[in-house]
């Protein structure tokens, strides 16, 4: 099987090294353009081209595939198949028409919960206790087309997204390339997604990402589990200071929503709706990370202070 792959993070780089080590052969890689990362604002290449370039397989960086901009590159490779991870741009007709055997992409939540741009994050976020990944063929609309095959695994109670992800890049990769064979195999029986029980995983703002003491703790585990190590959680400290957390444990208490309550060796305790919260690992504004004890030690927080 001839595969085009498009995709360009570390979860994308994953399903990638399974199809090259496979019997299939991978005959180019479309990716996102090189961006400045970095204090020094270096140029860099994603994950994939970089793992295209070690293995000698062309990669194409077209800043948008609309008006048959791809036309003739894919004529030139004549994929019978197109796989898709996390590529960051909707294919248009003339692509998803191109290969016999379709444009497949993996989708990272159990379609049709979760479509869109953050399924991880989001269900993590919404306190599932089970999520997954979705293969399907792609469809002119944002992942609504037929699924063919999906894997589900538990959340538990401490992962956070980092822990997710990469959780979903293994099992991902894994579930591509049976899909592929499986397309080679013409054993495939594709089923409509049921739009009436499909929900939304917008891209996660900045501007939603601040702490409301006033939720119940499980709410607000959940919210810093989902968005840690990235983009984090934050709240403010008395003087108006951000404070990004990045781990909390949920514990007992009780005070006035956001109200620092105690301090201990593992860091300070904050009440919430319902609850508390034992904050154990942040990010103070202008600084890197560090445990919260060594924040209490430092005299930047105390008991009676209210974050907000």
């Amino acid at each position: 099987m001839r595969i085009v792959f498009m995709g360009t993070p570390d979860i994308a780089a994953t399903s990638l090294k399974a199809l090259i080590d496979s019997h299939h052969e991978v005959v180019g890689v479309f990716a996102q353009p090189d961006k400045p990362k970095g204090r020094g604002y270096v140029l860099t290449p994603p994950p994939t081209k970089v793992l295209a370039l070690e293995h000698g397989i062309p990669v194409y960086q077209p800043e948008t595939l609309r008006d048959g901009a791809a036309a003739d590159i894919l004529d030139a490779l004549s994929p019978d198949l197109i796989a898709v991870v996390a590529y960051g741009k909707l294919l248009p007709k003339y692509v998803l028409d191109y290969p016999p055997y379709g444009c497949i992409n993996l989708h990272a939540s159990l379609l049709p919960k979760y479509r869109g741009a953050a399924p991880m994050q989001r269900a993590i976020m919404a306190g599932e206790a089970v999520t997954g990944v979705t293969t399907m063929y792609m469809a002119e609309g944002l992942d609504t087309g037929d699924m063919l095959l999906t894997e589900s695994f538990p959340i538990g109670d401490e992962d956070n997204f980092e822990d997710i992800h990469d959780r979903t890049a293994a099992v991902g990769a894994a579930l591509l390339l049976k899909t592929v064979d499986a397309a080679e195999a013409g054993t495939l029986q594709p089923i409509p997604q049921n739009d009436a029980a499909a929900c939304y995983a917008a891209k996660i703002e900045k501007s939603e990402c601040q702490l409301d003491f006033t939720k119940s703790v499980r709410e607000l585990d959940c919210f810093i589990r989902g968005l840690s190590p990235i983009p984090l959680a934050f709240t403010h400290t008395p003087d108006g200071k951000l404070l990004k957390i990045v781990k909390a444990t949920p514990t007992v208490g009780k005070g006035k929503a956001g109200e620092v309550l105690k301090t201990t060796p593992d860091g300070f305790t904050v009440a919430c709706g319902d609850g508390a919260l034992l904050i154990r690992t942040l990010v103070p504004e202008g600084k890197g990370r560090m445990s919260a004890a060594d924040f209490v030690r430092g005299r930047k927080i105390g008991i009676g202070d209210i974050l907000s």
